[in-house]
């Protein structure tokens, strides 16, 4: 049945609470208020209220400096918009504690390297990133075919009982990790088919980009530069043209190798920035984390707020008026 949240449609299954709303949009323990069909409801009736089709509700909640920033990918709200990998890290306990430090509510695991609970004996990365607090996207790390690239997405469902979120990269080669675009487009047309949610890793040609949409991609994530090297955003235009063409979020994935990397990709209108090596491999992995959180931060903030014009010659800040001339 289909539901409007702050003005916008939304799906939902039938004889879900508001409850089960809030918590779907990702407020639940957070201080809100709910409309629903103009009247208030109190907090201790969202888990008894069911909602209805074409119920239309508002939900508020107090924020400083102005309106809530949030992003939507597959339906599901977010409001960190640095989304942080799981290899590299010496132990998980600073895995742990470099994700606690992101501030990041997604979080990428690579099915067939890590252990996620289908090894019992090893230790289990769901321990420290449990799935009842962030958003757990297996990705297809490694695989350079489709047929690898479309198993280890179901073997993703498989074990995370039906998740469907997946971030779907299908490599050319071993030298560059650049993504292979055709096989790319061919897993992500079965994936989408299948009923995956497909969060696509892909090079930064504005018209691939377009047609990973086009397929029904709920995210397209372009490479800032080749993966794990730290090169920064070789292409910032063609960046910008992916953004200012696409009606899904647009996701920096690879490249980036410092805080001020992440705040460009942000100040070019990005929904976010997925990184992994840039936090792992820094000499302070769980600093680096918080910087990369501030750099998102900052250059969001840069992007709502306009930067000034470019401007060829100088242009005096201080007023001339009164000058003892």
């Amino acid at each position: 049945m289909d539901i409007y949240v702050n003005g916008e449609k939304k799906a939902l299954k039938e004889g879900s609470s508001i409850a089960e709303l809030v918590s779907d949009l990702g407020y639940e323990n957070k201080r809100i208020a709910v409309e629903l069909n103009k009247e208030i409801l109190p907090f201790d009736q969202y888990v008894s209220k069911i909602l209805t089709a074409n119920d239309r509700l508002e939900i508020v909640q107090a924020i400083g400096g102005g309106q809530s920033d949030a992003f939507t990918i597959a339906d599901k709200t977010f409001h960190s918009r640095l989304l942080v990998g799981t290899g590299k890290y010496k132990d998980l306990n600073e895995t742990y504690l470099a994700i606690e430090a992101s501030g990041a509510e997604i979080v990428t695991v690579a099915i067939r390297r890590t252990n996620i609970g289908q090894n019992p004996d090893e230790p289990n990365l769901l321990d420290i990133i449990a799935p009842d607090k962030f958003t757990i996207l297996p990705n297809t790390a490694g695989c350079y075919t489709v047929d690898d690239a479309v198993r280890t997405c179901r073997l993703a469902r498989e074990l995370l009982n039906g998740h469907r979120l997946v971030k779907l990269e299908v490599l050319g080669d071993e030298k560059t990790l650049f993504p292979d675009i055709v096989a790319t487009l061919d897993a992500a047309k079965i994936l989408v088919a299948d009923g995956f949610d497909v969060m696509v890793y892909t090079n930064d040609d504005p018209i691939v980009a377009k047609q990973l949409e086009d397929i029904g991609c709920v995210a397209v994530m372009p490479l800032a530069a080749p993966i794990g090297s730290g090169l920064g955003i070789r292409n910032p235009y063609n960046i910008l043209t992916i953004v200012e063409n696409a009606s899904v979020p647009i996701l920096v994935d690879a490249g980036v190798g410092t805080a001020s990397d992440a705040a460009v990709a942000m100040e070019l209108g990005c929904a976010g920035v997925l990184m992994n090596t840039a936090i792992a491999e820094a000499q302070e992995p769980i600093l680096m984390a918080s910087a990369m959180r501030k750099g998102i931060e900052a250059g969001r903030e840069a992007y709502r707020a306009g930067r000034m014009p470019r401007k060829r010659f100088a242009s005096a800040s201080s007023p001339i008026d009164g000058l003892f001339l």
